[in-house]
């Protein structure tokens, strides 16, 4: 389920330019207290791996950047898209903020004005999704000292859509507990896809941002599609929406 959230702020919105985990914290804020302590103690467990089930979109609106000053100014409308599998998270989102009135991102008060709720559904094995914050899959390394190494993978390498699928499949066990249906996941990019370095508390991230074309068992692109497609959703990376439904191979 998507949250579309309409932002005015009071007067200019600056905040730095790497502000996933300030959005990030006012989702935290705006929930009830239990589940807050629910999803950042527990989560929604796969085995070893723990998954919060939620993501977000970037902040969307005309902005302008200082690079002198790493921060990232607003000077008109905002939108922001949050998104989840669990309708309990949803509820409480988007009734904190509404009795709320407003957000809090970093020093700023920011009104909601207006929001909007929509099930987007897959409905085939193939659908057209555009990234609303960049896709990220990685996998880590031992190097021979012992040290940890990541590597960051994009669309079009070997890597890259085992990653997807498994991670989906996990996504899947833990909401659902029960296994995810048999099928393949493969994405392949439409267009230009960006690149992106990122970093979220000082942790460098790369993921890539654009159109994609993914195939596979339809729960597995309904998760996408609510959870997230890739890792890190709940840092706010991964976040979708279905562009067209079908689409000729």
């Amino acid at each position: 389920m998507h949250i579309f959230f309409s932002l005015k702020s009071y007067g200019m919105l600056e905040i730095p330019l790497q502000y996933n985990h300030i959005v990030q914290a006012a989702i935290y804020n705006a929930i009830e207290p239990e589940l807050a302590a629910f999803l950042h103690e527990k989560g929604y467990q796969s085995g070893n791996r723990i998954f919060k089930l939620f993501v977000f979109s970037r902040l969307m609106g005309r902005f302008d950047i200082s690079k002198e000053k790493n921060m990232i100014s607003f000077n008109e409308g905002i939108k922001l898209i949050i998104s989840s599998p669990v309708d309990e998270f949803c509820q409480s989102v988007a009734n904190g903020l509404l009795t709320k009135g407003c957000i809090r991102l970093g020093n700023n008060d920011v009104e909601v004005e207006k929001m909007m709720v929509q099930q987007l559904k897959v409905e085939a094995e193939q659908v057209v999704l555009r990234t609303l914050s960049p896709v990220v899959a990685y996998s880590t390394f031992l190097r021979p000292d012992g040290r940890k190494y990541t590597c960051y993978f994009q669309p079009g390498e070997p890597d890259f859509d085992p990653l997807i699928e498994n991670n989906l499949r996990r996504k899947y066990q833990a909401f659902f507990g029960k296994e995810a249906p048999a099928g393949v996941v493969k994405v392949r990019r439409l267009g230009q896809v960006r690149q992106h370095v990122m970093s979220y508390k000082g942790t460098v991230v790369k993921g890539c941002s654009g159109r994609l074309a993914v195939t596979g068992p339809v729960e597995l692109l309904q998760m996408a599609v609510d959870a997230g497609i890739g890792s890190k959703n709940s840092q706010g990376f991964g976040c979708v929406e279905i562009v067209e439904r079908r689409f000729i191979k």
